[in-house]
Order: structure tokens, then sequence, then C-alpha cells
């Protein structure tokens, strides 16, 4: 079995554009706290790697240079490995509550006229992200008030 490692990162950046940021949904899903995490990694881990790996030189001399890129690697790693988790979670199967909900949610923006596609059999988190996103775009907060 072969995995497409830049596959993964490329389905875990779809994913995290296309989550819902809406902090409702982090009583219920761990998306929300693992892309706010892995978007703040993005933006300021390699500088705190940069910076890691400047100051180990600088206070250690050249000598330390190998654990200074190791901490370097380390901290750029961090939003690599939030990618790898979104994207794995991105293809991964609803459960079949999830299933249910989503097609009810779909039913619903389907009654006011939004068009959208019902989850298919094989459907996963993200075609479920893409439902939410279009539910809260759309709906009112009188149907969120009752979650």
């Amino acid at each position: 079995m072969s995995v497409n490692v830049f596959k993964i990162i490329g389905d875990g950046r779809r994913y995290m554009k296309t989550w819902p940021m809406v902090r409702q949904l982090g009583f219920y899903f761990p998306e929300y706290r693992v892309v706010r995490a892995t978007h703040l990694g993005i933006m300021f881990m390699p500088f705190f790697a940069i910076l890691a790996a400047i100051s180990q030189v600088y206070v250690n001399g050249w000598a330390f240079l190998p654990q200074a890129i190791a901490i370097l690697l380390f901290f750029v790693s961090l939003p690599i490995q939030g990618l790898l988790w979104l994207g794995c979670r991105a293809r991964h199967p609803l459960p079949l509550t999830l299933f249910d909900w989503g097609n009810e949610l779909s039913a619903k923006l389907n009654s006011m006229g939004v068009r959208n596609q019902p989850l298919g059999a094989k459907a996963c988190y993200l075609d479920m992200a893409q439902i939410l996103k279009l539910a809260f775009d759309r709906l009112d907060r009188s149907y969120w008030e009752e979650l």
C-alpha cells in the first residue's frame, strides 16, 4: 500500500480551508482546535524555528549545529503534523450518527432552496465540512441555537 504524503498534506490544506471556523463546532469536533493550531503554526513556526536554531548556535557555539538543526526541523514539522492529521481526517469515513445528521442538514438546506447534494454512501469528513460550511453561511442563528 502506497501512501502519498503530499496528497495527504494537500487534502489537509483543503480541509482546513473548508472547515467552518465556528466556535460552537468546537464542542463536537476537534477540527476547530486543530485548524486554529495548524494555522497559527504555519504563520509563526518558521520564525520560531529559525530563532531557536540561531540562539542555540549563538549560545553554545558551532559545535552544537546538529542540535540546532534538529530543533529547527522539530519546529518546522509541527504545522506539517497538523496538516497530516487534517488530511487523514478529511478522507476518514463518517460514523452513522454524523451521516444521519449531515443528511438532515442537507434536507433542511434543500427545503430552504439552497442547492446541495446529500451525503453519499462513501461520505467522509470533507463532505460533512462542505455541508457545514454551506449551512453556517445560509441558515439563520435560530437553527444553530437548538444544538
